[in-house]
């Protein structure tokens, strides 16, 4: 059996892999681990959402027959939704979990098992281990654990549900001014990437003077031959469209819309950085909000000095959404992120969420009343100047994640493109931290032959410099 969980459920290749064999045992485990971690209460029921890869509704399906068997109620989404609203539903559904089938912003062939706990954020990694565990137990007994869908419904244990109505009232009452977006009158444009936030923004704002033209939103499994990662690279369309349509801004989301990424009035792709940056910002003024920030390693600077302005505590964190998640569950936190646009804020799930953080930017630019590509400029000034680049090298064999870290901690430089290294950290890669504020990130990865390298400086050559003696000090020709 070639299963194998990662940081939030699990992730494998459709038809290889991943299939409705394996993912019966996979929910099983999750079943045995519900039924055992709530032995002592009664109904207990499950939230379970996919996305729009192929065959997503039917390995949905297989799974509420699974809950069914076990007599776990499950609420099973009608169409394909955004990760975020299945996770807001377990909360407003009072779920002991939830179950989202996607493979997120991973090429179409992928899809995946993503565990959700009561919370409507990931599963803790202990919660993972512990339904990973159960898996060597299941296979000769899964037979008997799968229910007639049809039967499942007449007895309730299946039970289908619209999760946008809920997740919409909660967004729209508790977490963004609508008023605010209403009388901005923006045009926006929106490249869903034929993810399952396709036609969401739309329905949000449906009500208001601000219009939204939507790009690639019908079903496509195969994305369109674009990988649904809302990067710059893959978002020509909605530079273009932005452009050609003097929009006011675009708002691009990933497959399963639990991550984000922009464009400003002029066409230039806003990066989640900056979209946290200018979230925080005005939470803080405009809002009058209050709370830590938390951030993973490999984000912007903006950050600290935006914290250090307004008096905010300042959380920084190894790579990785379930940490931010837990921080937000047990602090007070203000905005919590990652720069690959999973981001939250403070009254939301601990859960990263494009259209939440999709619609903010739509209030920050209309509250505003200026252009983004201003608020930017004017953010660059006051918490800048900052210049950002990632670099993930392919290596020709694999490196063990500890070696490297070992090497790099004791060969660290004095220098790094002409500027002193005054301090070191080593808790996820290693980070070298020099006396300009400036920082270079070196992360292998602990599970394929991948090295990612990370700089952010004051401008465009100096990062440049420092990704080429990042190079240098991980041994890269």
């Amino acid at each position: 059996m070639t299963i194998k969980f990662g940081t939030d459920g699990w992730r494998a290749v459709i038809a290889e892999t991943f299939t409705f064999e394996n993912l019966r045992i996979v929910s099983q485990a999750m079943a045995d681990y519900l039924l055992e971690a709530h032995s002592t209460e009664p109904n207990l029921s499950i939230v379970i959402g996919f996305d729009t890869r192929f065959l997503s509704d039917r390995f949905a399906a297989e799974v509420a027959r699974v809950m069914a068997a076990n007599g776990i109620t499950a609420y099973l989404a009608r169409a394909d939704a955004p990760t975020p609203a299945i996770s807001y539903n377990i909360v407003h559904k009072k779920a002991v979990g939830g179950v989202m089938i996607t493979a997120s912003h991973n090429p179409p062939r992928y899809n995946g098992f993503k565990v959700k706990a009561a919370y409507g954020g990931a599963a803790s990694k202990l919660q993972i281990a512990a339904i990973e565990r159960k898996l060597s137990s299941i296979h000769e007994r899964i037979g008997a654990n799968l229910m007639d869908f049809q039967k499942a419904q007449e007895q309730g244990l299946i039970e289908k549900f619209d999760p946008a109505w809920p997740y919409y009232e909660h967004l729209t009452t508790n977490l963004i001014n609508m008023d605010t977006i209403h009388n901005g009158e923006l045009a926006v444009v929106v490249d869903s990437m034929y993810g399952s936030g396709r036609g969401v923004f739309g329905e949000v704002v449906s009500r208001t003077r601000t219009k939204i033209h939507e790009l690639h939103h019908d079903l496509h499994p195969g994305f369109g031959g674009v990988h649904p990662e809302p990067l710059a690279k893959n978002l020509k369309a909605l530079i273009a469209t932005v452009q050609n349509e003097n929009a006011h801004l675009g708002v691009a989301t990933d497959g399963d819309a639990d991550r984000i990424g922009a464009v400003d009035d002029r066409g230039n792709f806003v990066d989640p950085h900056t979209i946290m940056a200018l979230s925080a910002r005005y939470l803080v003024e405009r809002r009058g909000l209050s709370g830590a920030i938390a951030k993973t390693i490999s984000s912007t600077l903006m950050l600290n000095r935006l914290a250090k302005k307004y008096g905010l505590a300042l959380h920084e964190t190894p790579v990785g959404f379930d940490i931010i998640a837990e921080l937000m569950i047990n602090d007070d936190i203000l905005l919590g992120g990652e720069e690959s646009g999973s981001i939250s804020v403070k009254g939301h799930i601990p859960e990263g969420d494009g259209i939440l953080m999709g619609l903010l930017l739509m209030e920050i630019v209309a509250d505003a009343g200026v252009p983004l590509s201003e608020l930017i400029a004017d953010l660059q000034r006051n918490f800048g100047p900052t210049c950002y680049k990632r670099d993930d090298l392919r290596l020709k064999t694999f490196v063990e994640k500890s070696e490297m870290v070992n090497k790099l901690v004791t060969n660290a430089p004095q220098t790094i493109a002409g500027e002193t290294v005054i301090k070191v950290d080593s808790y996820d890669g290693v980070k070298y931290h020099l006396a300009d504020d400036s920082w270079l990130l070196i992360r292998p990865s602990g599970t394929e032959p991948v090295l990612r390298l990370y700089a952010e400086a004051s401008d465009g050559r100096a990062v440049e410099a420092m990704l080429l003696k990042g190079r240098e000090l991980a041994g890269i020709d």
